[in-house]
Formats: structure tokens, C-alpha cells, sequence
């Protein structure tokens, strides 16, 4: 199952998921000033940090509004990129956060599943009950995909909705249980369920409540470093047994601001990477 293959990935490489949310001024000024097309300079920047970092981090995480802003050449890159990450057998996850009806779901799962943007998780909000998660599951089942469902976001506003009180619980810990049960028929030998949660690390209290509430899932984490969250509280939702993988991307994909612009600029990203894996890693000896 593909989550055995991410939690072999986290055990050997470390729990670090790359972010691949990649704008146009993170580009080296060689390859923006060029004279190739968008779809080439974003590809040729994405290429360069996956290089240097597929021996180091678990996974790589697309937002793909990064690529939609640019038009068809920002979504040529888009599946450009993960069409390079599986020809490495890397790891990809396609943050596109999906949530609509059953029919329109079923066309969201084979654009997200199959093709052009085959990925091999995405996420989804959940918000709109569970036919709008169904269509989805038969990908789990037959086609070695999976999913992180949105449970406890890491903006602000997450408290608007998420921290509201039904029958005496928050609705993220009611999410959390449905999360559960759909989980539970697609777990792997690892002993997680390839439908995993999206849980943000910058709530520490929230985070050792769903710890303590859903041990054995597995967590998409995001946050880290430019949004606040620290490797000392993660460390509380990934627990010893490592039940996850922590997202960062402008932290890795920047790393050569200010300091190199030219053609080794990715070996920044590789010590950014390798820096936050051992930033995690102490804290969970």
C-alpha cells in the first residue's frame, strides 16, 4: 500500500516533506532571466531541488494553486513535476484540497488519480460529508492512492469553524472519528491507514489532544518554520512511532536567497532539508 511506501520513506530518509509551492521570485535570477518558456523555468527550478533533496526528505507536496495562478505553463510544470518525482519512485502529494458533490468528485479523484496530474495522495476537505469522500476511496482500494483529509488547519481561522463545540467536542475531534472510520478498511502492514489527517503544527494544545485521541493515524503536517510551528511541539503529534510527515516549503525552496543565485542554488534547499530532519529527529529520541 502507498502509505507503507511513505513510512519506509520516513524511516529512512527522515520525516520531511519538501514543498514544491513554487512562485516565480523564488527563481534564480539565470533560469527567470532566460529565455525558456514559464512551463521550463518552473521545471527546471522544481527538477534542481528534487534532485538534491530525493535522498533526504519522505515526499514532496505540490499546492497546486501555485501552478493554476500561471495558466496552462504553470499546470504543464505542475504535471511535468509530478511526472519526474514518480519517475525517481518518489512520493507525491497533490495539495488541492477538493470538496464537492459525488459527481463532481468522481471527476476530481480521475483528474487527481489518473493521467496528467496523477499523484499518490491528495488532500481533501471534508466538509461536505462523507459522498463527497466516497468517490475517492475506490482509488484507495484498487489503486494504491491515498488521501489526507483536512481535520485541524494551521491558519488562524481555523478556530472559526474547527474548534466549534458539537455534543460537547470540537468538530475537528468529530471530523477526526469520521476520518477513523473511513480509514479503517485500507490499512497497510505499517499499521496506518493509507487515508490519513492534515493536522497543523502551530496548535500545541490541539496537537496533544489529537495525539492522545487518534494515535494511529497518520498526520500530514504543515506549518513548519515560516508559519511558526516548532520541531519541539511536532514532535508531540509524530510520537515515537513517527506518525507522519512535516511539510515546508518556502523554508527549503528559498534557502538561496540572499546567499546563491547560481546553477548549485539547490544545495541550499538539500541543507535546509537535512537541517530540519535533525531539528525533528532530536526531539523524538
Amino acid at each position: 500500500m502507498i502509505i507503507d511506501r511513505l513510512y519506509e520513506n520516513v524511516i529512512k530518509k527522515g520525516p520531511v516533506c519538501v514543498g514544491l509551492d513554487t512562485r516565480l521570485e523564488y527563481i534564480p535570477e539565470y533560469i527567470l532571466n532566460s529565455t525558456k518558456s514559464i512551463e521550463d523555468k518552473i521545471f527546471e527550478f522544481n527538477k534542481s531541488i528534487i534532485d538534491a533533496t530525493i535522498d533526504v526528505c519522505s515526499c514532496y507536496k505540490l499546492q497546486i494553486a501555485c501552478y493554476e495562478a500561471l495558466g496552462i505553463q504553470g499546470l504543464l510544470a505542475y504535471s511535468k513535476t509530478l511526472k519526474y518525482i514518480k519517475s525517481l519512485k518518489g512520493i507525491s502529494i497533490a495539495d488541492v484540497k477538493r470538496s464537492d458533490i459525488s459527481s463532481s468528485a468522481k471527476m476530481y479523484a480521475k483528474a487527481h488519480f489518473e493521467g496528467d496530474f496523477e499523484s499518490d495522495f491528495i488532500t481533501l476537505n471534508p466538509y461536505m460529508g462523507q459522498d463527497s469522500i466516497t468517490p475517492y476511496l475506490e482509488y484507495v482500494k484498487n489503486k494504491n492512492k491515498g488521501i489526507f483529509v483536512l481535520m485541524k488547519t494551521s491558519n488562524e481561522g481555523s478556530k472559526d469553524f474547527q474548534e466549534l463545540k458539537v455534543d460537547d467536542e470540537k468538530l475537528y475531534v468529530k471530523v477526526g472519528e469520521k476520518i477513523t472510520s473511513w480509514s479503517s478498511e485500507y490499512i497497510g502492514e505499517s499499521g496506518f491507514s493509507s487515508i490519513g489527517a492534515v493536522v497543523g503544527g502551530t496548535h500545541f494544545d490541539e496537537m496533544i489532544n489529537i495525539k492522545n485521541r487518534f494515535d494511529n493515524m497518520f498526520f500530514l503536517i504543515p506549518g513548519y518554520g515560516a508559519q511558526g510551528g516548532s520541531a519541539k511541539d511536532i514532535s508531540n503529534l509524530l510520537g515515537k512511532n513517527i506518525s507522519g510527515v512535516v511539510n515546508s516549503s518556502r523554508g527549503i525552496i528559498t534557502a538561496h536567497k540572499g546567499k546563491e543565485e547560481g546553477v548549485n542554488f539547490s544545495e541550499f534547499s538539500r541543507k535546509e532539508v537535512i537541517n530540519m530532519r535533525g531539528d525533528i529527529l532530536k526531539w523524538l529520541k
